[in-house]
């Protein structure tokens, strides 16, 4: 893919959860989907256990490689939700009560316990990111977005944050599936890429209905060359007797 100036992006995945396998994953997907809308490079995704100095390496280290960094879960009431003191350990700063932030829970409709207090806690001089779903929200501090980890929340919470991303050139994807092992169009492909070193394209392979076979997808900012690109994998897949269908992504 051209590398032009558009912004690039990490997501970190937080929770032990995830690392266990007793909970699947459903935000990496919508999130990448979602900057590629606005132009934003997804370069990285991490998935990390609730610990806070690993929390704190992974934040620093990626807040300084890429523009921006969203992190989701670990912001909830329990003793494993650290991820709030985490960030602003990370920045070396205060973790506060937002007064905004109680006024927002309390709008809720719960109690305000202790429990539910703690989610109103974020790094000093962080701007909160509205949740309207469960009122607890999300918070920015710097190019560091901390959002939910329960999926309809996380989105939703994206949806809130988007206006405050540097939008870049949109990321079109085009892509076909053709019912070839990769090592018959290997060398085709590798031709067709080293031809076009403005986009990028992936090879991704599947066996479905018996048969093995691999979706091809071609993306990038130039949404003509991005279509021309694709044509000529669709020309070469063909001579080989492929019969790619495009796929939609």
């Amino acid at each position: 893919m051209s590398r032009d100036d558009n912004p690039t992006a990490c997501v970190l995945l937080i929770g032990n959860e995830l690392l266990s396998g007793k909970t699947q994953d459903a935000n990496l997907k919508f999130i990448g989907g979602e900057l590629a809308k606005l132009g934003i490079r997804l370069e990285e995704a991490r998935v990390i256990r609730d610990d806070m100095d690993a929390i704190v390496a992974h934040v620093n280290e990626c807040r300084a490689k890429y523009t921006y960094v969203f992190t989701t879960g670990g912001i909830g009431p329990t003793h494993d939700d650290i991820t709030a003191e985490a960030i602003a350990k990370a920045f070396d700063v205060d973790l506060v009560v937002d007064p905004e932030a109680v006024v927002r829970l309390k709008h809720g409709g719960r109690e305000l316990n202790e429990a539910r207090l703690k989610m109103a806690r974020v790094p000093a001089g962080a701007e909160l990111i509205d949740n309207p779903i469960s009122a607890a929200p999300g918070f920015r501090i710097e190019n560091v977005f901390v959002l939910a980890g329960i999926p309809p929340i996380a989105h939703a919470m994206f949806a809130a944050a988007e206006p405050m991303l540097r939008r870049g050139r949109t990321i079109h994807a085009r892509g076909v599936d053709v019912f070839l092992r990769e090592g018959d169009f290997a060398l085709d492909l590798e031709r067709i890429a080293r031809a076009h070193p403005e986009v990028e394209i992936g090879s991704y392979p599947f066996h479905r209905d018996g048969k093995y076979g691999a979706s091809l997808v071609v993306r990038g900012t130039d949404e003509v060359r991005v279509e021309a690109v694709l044509q000529e994998i669709i020309a070469a897949m063909t001579a080989l007797g492929g019969a790619p269908e495009r796929t939609r992504l």
